[in-house]
């Protein structure tokens, strides 16, 4: 089995979830030197959701998604990643399940300890990193969402689960989690408090990354760490769930999601924030951060961040503080 790749560069912690998690890993694992990425549990759909209800684990689709964003750019990290992201087809039992899902849960049965299950994923796959779960049991998101109902505009109804709360029609005030004041992953906790930097987003905002910061252990690491914090900001508002957020909003909710909550850097697209410098230089401002833009996007049109274009600006964001 192939060791665990070394490099140089500070120890950082990316909290987040999905294809958000899976871009900033991906450009993360170019410039740090300790690498680990803290992720939610709470998705209630697909296959994860299948094997969350059928066996009582933790979702490990986003678990998956981040080892799978941490292998390497040789074959063997190439090929593994293909591997464990690769999906049954047809219309038998497996179809739709991720390889990487039944592998991961498979080794959680067998060794009966989440994090050395999902270690020994990491060591196959060669993953320059390291992968874990935000909190130690299942979660489930619950929103406080206005306009559900389109009759009814102005009124506040409760929302449950990451699909619901992912696919309203109507606008997210808030979200909390159930169980509240989930226990955090040991793990978790020490690698934010001994962390050089800690960064927050991009990625689904309500439903991947705020949750971190309801765990209570885990926002009380956030708070208290000797590590420089970082937010990165989504190219777009995300249908269903941000619909209609402008930048500095998304600031805003996580502001009134993590009372007392400081950060040192803002980074926003050059492209599709600069439109809004001063509220976004505004929201920013009250969060005690600096605003940093860079060129971060694709070029296909897809509101998507391009790896080695984040990593340069993680780059400079490392070096320049």
């Amino acid at each position: 089995m192939r060791p665990l790749p070394d490099s140089s560069g500070p120890s950082v912690v990316a909290l987040g979830g999905g294809h958000g998690l899976f871009a900033s890993l991906s450009a993360l694992r170019r410039v740090s030197g300790t690498l680990t990425a803290v992720v939610t549990v709470a998705d209630d759909g697909g296959s994860s959701g299948r094997l969350r209800r059928e066996l009582g684990v933790l979702p490990p689709g986003d678990l998956r998604m981040a080892l799978a964003a941490l292998c390497g750019d040789d074959d063997w990290g190439i090929t593994w990643s293909r591997v464990v992201q690769h999906r049954f087809g047809g219309d038998s039992e497996l179809a739709g399940h991720a390889v990487g899902n039944l592998l991961i849960v498979a080794l959680w049965e067998l060794l009966g300890d989440t994090v050395e299950g999902l270690d020994w994923v990491g060591r196959l796959l060669g993953a320059h990193g390291r992968v874990l779960p935000m909190a130690a049991v299942p979660l489930d998101i619950t929103a406080k969402v206005e306009g559900a109902d389109p009759a009814r505009p102005y009124e506040l109804s409760t929302v449950r689960g990451q699909v619901a709360c992912a696919t309203t029609d109507g606008l997210i005030r808030s979200i909390s989690l159930a169980p509240p004041g989930p226990a955090a992953c040991p793990e978790a906790v020490a690698a934010v408090r001994d962390a050089d930097w800690v960064v927050l987003g991009p990625g689904s905002w309500f439903t991947s990354v705020l949750p971190h910061l309801l765990v209570p252990d885990l926002a009380g690491a956030m708070l208290t760490t000797r590590a420089r914090r970082v937010v990165v900001l989504n190219l777009a508002p995300q249908s269903g769930e941000t619909e209609g957020f402008s930048p500095s909003a998304h600031l805003e909710v996580l502001a009134d999601h993590a009372p007392g909550l400081t950060v040192d850097v803002v980074l926003a697209d050059l492209r599709t924030a600069t439109g809004a410098t001063d509220d976004l230089e505004k929201a920013a401002g009250l969060l005690g951060a600096r605003l940093l833009f860079a060129d971060v996007a694709t070029r296909d049109g897809s509101s998507r961040h391009d790896p080695a274009r984040l990593a340069r600006a993680y780059a400079q964001i490392f070096e320049g503080e």
